[in-house]
């Protein structure tokens, strides 16, 4: 093993698990090991973790802010799509990873690295993503993951090889789950968590009040869109990242986008996660309300049909695939007429759209209306009733004859 692999790009973090693969990954294949962090948005604090990656041995290191460019190629295009996985989640955590590894894909280039790294588990979804998307980039590159290799099965495994190796790693208290943020959401998962009966701890969460101590009065919130994008909240233009930063601002204070749900992994197993995804709350329901005036019907149940796949593709960490590819030049072409302005209401842990209006609106009121109008001529819907019920009446007659 030691000496066929000369450089590695590591997706480095700065925690206790990445901080021991690092020095695990010098020790075990005699290689030099290059660390990337991305910043999309954690809020974590990243101006320790060059330091911190070369005392631990990294020959080099790259931080990245990459906030912009996660919102507005990733998220934007998902939230296009109405991108949701089961129903219920907005795939937070999904659309990070193919962006992850993306960047450590051109910095291995840059490099001439001939592998990459990560410190995901074998249990997880996130292994795929984030080698589904390597590999889609570069089918030679190749791949470490620790977790499937080494005999550290264990936190305190971990720890031990840390103390051993002179790897600092900060005393905190341990929290009883693992999280996983960025700008989209927070995700809670493992631990306490792992019994689907286990209510969340209020002090939980971090993104969003609990519901019962929001404002006690509605406040009023104005999107606006183009082709399918915020642009504006409440008349004010902002960049991808700073728009959706000011959603989850405004959805946290209220309580808004909390999720509890139990989903099937792409490995096959369920697992429980909890999610705060204030933001993209509240913009998932802009965008459809707007849609519901500016969109086709038969178009928009067209695109309704793919929903399911897409969410999926994201989910399994199909991002880079053809099928991808294909599917988002649909979705866009869809959004042409998806310009305008909504407003919602947030309110104690809900978001209610209340208005929407477009220069592109095909709703029409003076067909609409139940005053009188001049432009429609109900008598037609008898025909119209009745041959779509001739093949009905057929199969009836038949079942009487």
């Amino acid at each position: 093993m030691a000496g066929t692999i000369k450089k590695v790009v590591l997706a480095y973090s700065g925690g206790l698990d990445t901080s021991v693969i690092l020095a695990w990954l010098k020790e075990t294949y005699d290689c030099s090991v290059i660390t990337f962090s991305a910043d999309i948005g954690q809020g974590e604090e990243l101006d320790y973790i060059e330091e911190k990656a070369l005392n631990t041995g990294a020959e080099k290191v790259y931080i990245d802010d990459l906030k912009e460019e996660f919102v507005k190629d990733y998220v934007f295009p998902a939230f296009r799509a109405n991108a949701i996985y089961e129903g219920q989640y907005l795939l937070g955590t999904s659309l990070a990873r193919p962006l992850i590894a993306k960047r450590q894909i051109e910095i291995a280039k840059a490099e001439r690295a001939d592998a990459v790294s990560h410190g995901a588990t074998g249990k997880g979804n996130d292994q795929v993503r984030f080698e589904l998307s390597y590999l889609s980039l570069n089918p030679n590159i190749r791949i470490i993951a620790p977790w499937r290799e080494w005999t550290l099965n264990s936190r305190q495994a971990l720890m031990e090889y840390a103390k051993n190796h002179d790897i600092p790693v900060p005393v905190t208290p341990k929290k009883p789950y693992s999280t996983d943020a960025n700008l989209l959401h927070i995700s809670y998962e493992g631990g306490i968590l792992e019994d689907p009966w286990t209510s969340a701890s209020e002090s939980m969460f971090q993104l969003t009040v609990s519901p019962q101590d929001a404002p006690d009065e509605p406040e009023e919130v104005t999107i606006s869109f183009i082709k399918g994008d915020p642009t504006a909240v409440n008349d004010v233009e902002l960049s991808p990242a700073k728009l959706l930063a000011e959603l989850n601002r405004l959805g946290g204070k209220h309580g808004v986008g909390r999720l509890d749900l139990v989903e099937n992994r792409f490995v096959g197993m369920k697992s429980r996660g909890v999610y705060e995804t204030p933001g993209g709350t509240i913009l998932r329901a802009a965008h459809m309300a707007l849609e519901s005036i500016t969109m086709d019907r038969e178009v928009m149940h067209l695109r309704d049909m793919v929903i399911p796949k897409y969410s999926e593709l994201v989910y399994y960490g199909f991002w880079f695939s053809p099928e991808m590819e294909v599917l988002q030049t649909m979705i866009d072409a869809t959004q042409k007429r998806v310009s305008g302005t909504v407003r919602l209401e947030l309110y104690k842990g809900n978001c209610r759209v209340v208005g929407r209006r477009s220069e592109q609106s095909l709703y029409r009121s003076d067909f609409a209306t139940f005053e009188e109008d001049q432009v429609y001529q109900q008598k037609d819907a008898e025909g119209f009733i009745r041959l779509n019920a001739l093949r009905l009446r057929i199969q009836a007659m038949m079942k009487n004859k």
